[in-house]
């Protein structure tokens, strides 16, 4: 008979105790710098500079140049000789059109993304949770001309800051809402005091009696978002779609209109995605 050898995590002792943890995996601290690092270069589509990065990430300048070019001779990365930015290379495009098939969230939520644009004139946007964050995937522009920039492809806000992380937040179990709201001088510093625990579990309240949740220009002053949380078969709050605007688009009695049509359409993606799978 073959046994898998032990791991850290079911190694246990002949009396059912476990042992002590495995070392960690060799090579694993780099593996999770080259993660950070993919994920800070794109968050911005028009490209991120060194200076950015290496700030963003914690980092020393030349570990983070050398990672950077080791990425890009892989082709993971491009290097704009230019403007001095990083962007994702053509082997993320690749990676990235395999793996949408597995994915199929963004065209379940494209259909909903015009029809929020259409009706409202505001753009329209999906975004997913990745650990302590959101992350935008698509964007859908309204016919309104005056538009808020805020939100974009790529763009990763904490969660509880814009209203789709807060419409994602609010339908968490409290115990892993409260691990996520860690008060924290670097991030007060980021985000202000209007991103204070204490503000966003008053924003948190509100979101759970209306069922969407309102950023009244908290990020940008003057520019608001609405979202509602989308919910996967587990019942669980994995993505979110938004509106954003300019505030004198989002005023009380066009907040319950917007905030119907976003549950409408959220509601319409969650129960395809709670379906169960065809045989």
């Amino acid at each position: 008979m073959v046994t898998q050898p032990p791991t850290h995590e079911t190694q246990r002792a002949r009396d059912g105790q476990p042992l002590l943890p495995a070392q960690p995996v060799q090579g694993a601290q780099v593996v999770g710098r080259i993660a950070l690092l993919l994920r800070l270069v794109g968050r911005n589509p028009s490209g991120t500079p060194l200076t950015e990065i290496v700030r963003d990430s914690g980092l020393t300048r030349p570990t983070v140049h050398r990672l950077l070019t080791s990425l890009a001779a892989e082709g993971l990365l491009d290097h704009d000789a230019v403007r001095h930015t990083w962007h994702y290379g053509p082997e993320i495009f690749v990676m990235g059109t395999v793996a949408a098939a597995r994915y199929p969230i963004e065209e379940l939520a494209r259909p909903s993304l015009v029809r929020l644009a259409e009706e409202t004139g505001e753009s329209a946007f999906l975004s997913i949770r990745r650990g302590a964050e959101t992350v935008c995937l698509l964007r859908e522009e309204g016919s309104f001309p005056i538009r808020s920039f805020v939100l974009h492809e790529g763009v990763r806000f904490p969660l509880g800051v814009a209203s789709a992380g807060l419409a994602i937040l609010a339908y968490l179990p409290e115990p892993e809402v409260d691990a996520l709201l860690v008060d924290t001088e670097a991030f007060a510093a980021r985000w202000g005091g209007q991103h204070s625990p204490a503000s966003i579990r008053a924003n948190l309240e509100r979101t759970r009696v209306t069922g969407y949740a309102v950023n009244p220009g908290l990020i940008l002053e003057g520019s608001w978002g609405m979202g509602a949380a989308i919910f996967d078969r587990s019942g669980r709050p994995g993505w979110a779609l938004s509106l954003t605007g300019i505030e004198p688009r989002f005023n009380s009695e066009r907040q319950r209109v917007l905030g119907q049509l976003l549950l409408e359409e959220a509601s319409r993606i969650s129960q395809t995605l709670q379906r169960p799978p065809i045989a």
